[in-house]
């Protein structure tokens, strides 16, 4: 029985939908959303299969699923609004802005080196319980506190959790209103493009829109064709020593994939992985800024900021918690030989645990997203979402060939 897809392509992105489809019939989709926008204008917008495990509910148009670090995306997204209202310095020192950070070698961190993962404050040496998490005060003096792990701006380590709450507590205190980063997110951005999308599921939505989640089981890992990261994932969460371990599952919640489910923990606003959106939300956010930032008057140095070359910490590219090669910059992934998206280094997104994912291409006029409940194997560049991406430049580059040729007709006939 074939598995219900709905939406719609323009002409031209045909291949994506086959490319949809077949992610169903051969990379064992349970449930997802694609949607991508091209030169402004929305060219793709996908949804199929079921939202949840027994596969007895479909996936509707408005279903929305976690997306994890694809959160951080749309989370800096937001923080740059604090650039773009002149509230914030990239450059400035976080403790310029939170006094209390400049504490145990923190006092000179930039915003800039916080933001690019190099501020060695990739976990906290306080367990992150419910209990800290729902605390702000508590949360804040643990985050305030915690040593650097290395010496800000020589290495980089992926700051899986932090990264959300540090932006917040910058957000509360450079935000003239004092609103904490989820607040932030939802007036100024969500409300604003009017997208379906929030930083901890709301109190009040409805159970029926939202997809389960699905975690991975090693063994589908171990028999997958394509590569896998599983053995670095299972090394590394096999170690309470290693830096992969501290970062990513502290808060302890995270141990267990199946807390994802529970409200209790879903709703608190964490901008690094508490994302519940849908592709469409996700794209239609990350077009804003693909095409100059019009609706939100984002300052055009903000997007010439974001759009910018990273800065590589001193000493070595490799991440010493994914031991992977991605580069940050003010929040967002760059592109890299590991993992490459888009056209060039101006483009800039976050993709998620599980394989969701989404980003901006400035240089194409691109904004793309892929989101999912059935949590796949892969640190980056899930066999769904690449497969997706790659088709989707594949039918730019046809269109475009199609468009110079027909150009070069026009001016040989006249």
């Amino acid at each position: 029985m074939p598995v219900p897809v709905s939406g719609f392509v323009s002409e031209g992105f045909e291949k994506v939908k086959k490319t949809f489809e077949e992610n169903f019939e051969k990379r064992k989709e349970v449930g997802a959303s694609c949607c991508i926008y091209y030169k402004g204008k929305k060219v793709v917008d996908l949804w199929g299969g079921y939202k949840n495990k027994k596969r007895t509910e479909e996936w509707q148009e408005d279903t929305r699923a976690i997306v994890f670090s694809t959160t951080k995306g749309l989370s800096s997204l937001a923080f740059s609004l604090l650039h773009s209202k002149g509230l914030i310095d990239y450059d400035e020192r976080v403790a310029f802005y939170w006094p209390e950070f400049a504490f145990n070698g923190k006092e000179n961190i930039t915003i800039r080196q916080l933001l690019s993962h190099q501020a060695g404050l990739f976990t906290n040496e306080k367990t992150l319980s419910y209990e800290v998490l729902t605390n702000e005060e508590k949360l804040s003096n643990c985050l305030a506190k915690q040593k650097p792990y290395w010496i800000p701006g020589d290495r980089k380590g992926y700051h899986a959790w932090t990264i959300g709450m540090y932006e917040n507590e910058i957000c509360k205190r450079a935000d003239p209103q004092n609103r904490p980063l989820h607040i932030f997110f939802k007036e100024e951005l969500a409300d604003k493009l009017k997208i379906d999308f929030s930083i901890g599921l709301e109190e009040n939505f409805p159970a029926e829109k939202l997809a389960q989640l699905i975690p991975f089981l090693p063994h589908e890992a171990f028999t997958a064709k394509e590569n896998s990261d599983v053995g670095h994932i299972v090394r590394g969460l096999l170690n309470p020593f290693s830096y992969f371990y501290k970062s990513l599952l502290n808060p302890p919640h995270a141990i267990n994939l199946n807390n994802f489910n529970k409200r209790k923990y879903i709703s608190i606003p964490l901008g690094s992985a508490h994302g519940f959106g849908n592709a469409r939300s996700i794209a239609q956010a990350y077009n804003e800024f693909a095409t100059g930032g019009k609706k939100l008057q984002v300052h055009k140095n903000t997007l010439a900021l974001l759009e910018a070359a990273p800065v590589h910490p001193k000493e070595g590219k490799d991440d010493l918690v994914l031991h992977v090669d991605i580069p940050f910059s003010l929040g967002f992934a760059k592109p890299s030989e590991y993992q490459n998206f888009g056209i060039n280094y101006r483009s800039y997104g976050t993709f998620g645990a599980g394989g969701s994912g989404g980003f901006a291409d400035p240089e194409k006029q691109v904004a793309f997203a892929y989101v999912m409940n059935k949590m796949g194997t892969h640190i980056a560049n899930d066999p769904r979402e690449l497969a997706l991406r790659m088709v989707t430049y594949e039918c730019i580059f046809e269109i475009e060939q199609k468009e110079k040729a027909l150009k070069k007709d026009m001016a040989a006939s006249k």
